[in-house]
């Protein structure tokens, strides 16, 4: 037992700063946020732009918990951009404790891993579900039970009443057995909930974590109260893996006789009921501390992070040396927003769309974890769209381009909702001819420019890049090209892409020559003909 703790510590100390190793059941991990009331946050994370920012890969780099309560807790944090919050000072403190004081954490960690049964998820049923009610016969249920008592007592007075009693046992066998379908919807939920709040009770005790919940040994005080009557539950989930046939066969006898199970069942779920914010505030305080230690640790595995720098300046987003964390090794950038947005030309796989979504991750890390993977980064307090990953809705007998159309038309209405946003688009209106992409293309991303909102957008079309000069700052991406190869920098540069090398990678990946040629003198034709020049004439 000793050599296990020893073990097992020296596992959490090994593992701090690390990935984990262990697969993901997003059903699961999104069970409280989808169910969650998000009515008091600043926003709401659409599933369009998780999409787009690979939220879910982004998420099993971020989760380092011990808990699944941890884990569904940080997957909801991560999703909901909270208002301004008071209690970044207390977090921050305890993150810095977690990171600097190695058994401190593994004290904790060692706790809070006791809740990582998969189990663990339901205790969210428990306060966001609708709890089963009894049917309206079930006031039959004390009464066969009371029977049941009745008969055992006076059947040595009058041995007639085996009869009543067989009678009564046959109608319990039926009713036990009709109850345990709805007893297997708690069979997880209910025990979990005991060790949540018994392991919550423990990390109160630690002073340096009081001050997340300060009231919450109250919430302890109403859940001790129905302690007992939960405890079955915890025999009856334990059972199955630990006790003899012999003991269990015993024990059904005996809850079928007096209808334990029901009785117990409903009488529980009717008090829970009352008692849903108390449960939810254990939930909540073990979900915050294993969601800091859980900062912590990927604060320890980055080479580069900060902590952001929010603005008062409404259009103002400084990142210097930003990075995405998804990508190895991935170069770092400088940009510097100020009054006006952002345009990106460049190639594809150049890293323009990489960018963006480094930009988009770091706001939303910086803005629901407190961290940054950049050398600085500063922003306003900002709602966060984007239209970058857009398919065709087939099931819907949508096109690409409608599609496309209903995204942006959401983002323009967003633009006027009177908060700083956003906006991250990739190739805008890619689903339409070149004369009115550009045409609706510069009237869109003007509109989404205006007030306080902030506007990267990525194009080919360096026409484009002309009619925006005066309302975005022009950056682009380029590659070196010679006669055998294509080679990236991925570092941002100054103003907009000039040269063109689409038919020289055609040339270098040997198409024919007939081809090559009749691109080229085609290509030198509609240069002559500028789509800015026909739109202005």
């Amino acid at each position: 037992m000793i050599l296990n703790r020893k073990n097992k510590k020296q596992k959490l100390i090994n593992n701090f700063g690390k990935l984990k190793d262990d697969s993901f059941d997003f059903e699961s991990i999104e069970r409280y946020f989808r169910k969650k009331e998000h009515t008091e946050n600043f926003q709401i994370l659409s599933d369009k732009t998780c999409n787009d920012l690979d939220f879910q890969e982004l998420f099993m780099f971020i989760d380092r918990t011990n808990s699944k309560v941890g884990q569904q807790f940080i997957y909801n944090k991560l999703r909901t951009i909270p208002l301004k919050s008071e209690s970044v000072n207390i977090q921050e403190k305890i993150i810095g404790e977690f990171i600097n004081n190695e058994e401190f954490r593994v004290s904790i960690q060692s706790k809070l891993s006791k809740l990582d049964d998969f189990g663990t998820y339901y205790i969210t049923s428990l306060f966001q579900d609708e709890h089963l009610k009894p049917p309206k016969w079930f006031f039959v249920v004390p009464v066969l039970s009371f029977t049941v008592i009745l008969s055992l007592i006076f059947v040595f007075f009058n041995p007639q009443l085996i009869f009543v009693l067989l009678s009564v046992f046959i109608v319990n066998i039926v009713i036990h057995y009709w109850n345990k379908k709805n007893l297997y919807q708690y069979l997880s939920s209910l025990p979990q909930l005991l060790r949540l709040k018994n392991i919550a009770k423990k990390l109160f005790d630690f002073n340096k974590l009081k001050e997340l919940n300060p009231k919450l040994i109250e919430s302890v005080k109403v859940i001790n109260k129905i302690r007992n009557r939960m405890l079955f539950f915890k025999l009856e989930s334990n059972i199955q893996g630990e006790f003899q046939a012999l003991f269990w066969m015993i024990l059904e006898l005996f809850k079928i006789l007096f209808l334990i199970e029901p009785l117990l069942l409903f009488g529980v779920l009717k008090r829970l009921d009352t008692k849903r914010k108390e449960i939810e505030d254990l939930y909540l305080f073990i979900g915050e501390i294993d969601s800091l230690i859980s900062i912590a640790s990927l604060r320890v595995s980055e080479n580069g992070y900060c902590i952001p720098q929010i603005s008062q300046t409404q259009k103002q987003l400084i990142a210097e040396k930003a990075y995405h964390p998804l990508i190895i090794d991935c170069v770092s950038n400088n940009i510097q927003v100020n009054e006006k947005s952002i345009l990106l030309t460049g190639s594809n796989m150049s890293g323009k769309t990489s960018f963006i979504r480094t930009i988009g991750i770091n706001v939303i890390t910086g803005l629901t974890l407190n961290t940054c993977f950049a050398e600085h980064f500063s922003m306003p307090y900002m709602q966060v769209f984007s239209a970058i990953r857009i398919s065709d809705d087939l099931m819907n007998d949508k096109s690409y381009y409608f599609e496309e159309v209903l995204t942006i038309k959401k983002m323009i209405e967003e633009s006027i909702n009177g908060k700083p946003n956003l906006f991250l688009l990739d190739e805008l209106f890619k689903g339409t001819n070149t004369v009115e992409r550009i045409s609706a293309g510069k009237a869109v991303l003007s509109t989404l420019n205006n007030t306080n909102n902030i506007v990267f957008v990525s194009t080919h079309d360096i026409e484009l890049a002309d009619l925006l000069n005066d309302e975005y700052e022009l950056y682009h991406f380029s590659e070196k090209v010679d006669d055998k190869s294509i080679d990236f920098d991925y570092k941002l540069k100054d103003g907009k892409l000039k040269n063109r090398n689409a038919i020289k990678i055609l040339e270098i990946n040997d198409y024919p020559e007939n081809i090559i040629t009749e691109a080229i003198e085609i290509s030198k034709e509609l240069d002559k003909y500028s789509v800015p020049n026909s739109i202005i004439t």
